[in-house]
C-alpha cells in the first residue's frame, strides 16, 4: 500500500512537472535588453524625445547626456555601419539637452 501511494505520488509529480514544462515553452519570449526609444521622430525635437533618444531623463546634468551621447553613438555611428539620419538625430537630441541648440532641426 505504501508502494502504491509512493507511485501515485511520482506520477501526480510527473505529470505536474510536464503541464509547468510545456507553459513555460509556451509563453512569449520577453526581451532581455533593455529597450531603447522605438517611436518616429517629430518634425522638432523636443527635450522629452531628446532625452528617450539619448535614455536619460529629460532634466540631467550634462556629463550624463554626454556620456549618453557616446554610447548610442558608437552603436549608430555611420562609420560603423550605422545610419547619417539616426546619427544627426541623435547629436541634435544632445545639442538640445545641452541647450545648444534652439531646435533648428536635423540636416535631413
Amino acid at each position: 500500500m505504501v508502494a502504491g501511494a509512493a507511485v501515485a505520488a511520482a506520477a501526480l509529480a510527473g505529470r505536474y512537472g510536464i503541464l509547468a514544462w510545456q507553459a513555460f515553452k509556451a509563453r512569449p519570449p520577453v526581451a532581455r535588453m533593455r529597450r531603447f526609444y522605438e517611436g518616429g521622430f517629430q518634425t522638432a525635437m523636443t527635450r522629452r524625445e531628446a532625452a528617450l533618444i539619448l535614455g536619460v531623463r529629460s532634466r540631467v546634468v550634462a556629463e550624463k547626456v554626454k556620456e549618453a551621447h557616446r554610447r548610442v553613438m558608437v552603436a549608430n555611428h555611420p562609420d560603423a555601419g550605422g545610419s547619417h539620419y539616426l546619427a544627426s538625430k541623435i547629436n541634435e537630441a544632445k545639442d538640445i539637452l545641452l541647450g545648444k541648440s534652439s531646435n533648428s532641426g536635423s540636416a535631413f
